[in-house]
């Protein structure tokens, strides 16, 4: 599964009028048997991507929660080459997203790591400590692989230097609800409806919105506005209690994601 995957799936969503629920799972967590259950799962639950986790020893853009699953899958023997093979026996429908920090990358070498991963399934790549235009080596060996290079934007990005971090992103954009580590809150920031706005009028690529969205309520307000929801923190709490608690949150997100984008609909059709 290549990059085009991606695009055919956002224009299948668009087409829907459907919001994308991306669920986020750290490879090999709680073990490696779980979380290829867990994969499956939310596949059959309705997500269009999912965010697979590299777990690295030094997570700092991450919280607590999945900075103890990277930990706990370290420990158990996890590594790149087996996030790949996990992927891999997967055998997702959906576009594979993989998500993580520069250095493990490096480390198992980057040429080798994008050819492996698009043969496992890999769609697109997620870089936490990436700022765009910090490596244009990198940037280019990615663009010119079958993986999608998807950006970051911060609550933080100026308006001036906006336009270079969306300069040749692929895939869609990620909007960070909240500054700080990832980890569910209470109630998303009031300006993250501004932020997705300012995406919108930069580039023509689809939005997603993730950091902190951890219930069906804050997964339907988020619709409102942006194209897809990603749900990290709280669906990898969930898998404490096995996977079967972490399906009834899916199921909750799939259908308030519904509701959230018939409600924008409904707006948007009384504006037109």
């Amino acid at each position: 599964m290549s990059d085009a995957a991606i695009r055919v799936r956002w224009q299948q969503l668009s087409e829907r009028r459907r919001t994308a629920l991306i669920p986020y799972l750290t490879a090999g967590y709680p073990t490696r048997d779980a979380s290829l259950s867990a994969l499956r799962m939310v596949a059959d639950c309705g997500a269009d991507f999912v965010e697979v986790g590299i777990p690295f020893t030094d997570p700092l853009a991450d919280g607590p929660v999945i900075q103890r699953s990277s930990h706990v899958a370290l420990q158990q023997g996890m590594s790149v080459k087996g996030v790949l093979e996990l992927v891999r026996e997967a055998a997702l429908e959906i576009p594979v997203i993989a998500f993580g920090y520069l250095n493990p990358v490096l480390a198992y070498g980057l040429p080798r790591f994008l050819e492996e991963a698009a043969a496992a399934g890999v769609a697109g790549l997620l870089i936490t400590d990436l700022p765009r235009g910090e490596d244009a080596e990198l940037e280019r060996q990615v663009r010119e692989s079958d993986l999608a290079l998807i950006p970051l934007v911060a609550p933080t990005t100026t308006d001036e230097r906006l336009p270079r971090v969306l300069e040749a992103a692929e895939g869609f954009v990620y909007v960070i609800s909240r500054l700080g580590v990832t980890g569910a809150v209470t109630s998303l920031d009031g300006g993250v409806e501004s932020a997705v706005g300012r995406v919108r009028r930069a580039t023509r690529l689809p939005v997603a919105v993730g950091f902190g969205i951890a219930s069906g309520e804050q997964a339907a307000t988020a619709a409102r506005y942006a194209d897809g929801v990603v749900v990290g923190s709280a669906l990898v709490r969930r898998l404490d209690d096995g996977v079967d608690a972490a399906r009834d949150l899916m199921n909750e997100l799939r259908g308030a994601l519904k509701v959230g984008a018939a409600v924008a609909q409904a707006v948007r059709d009384e504006a037109d």
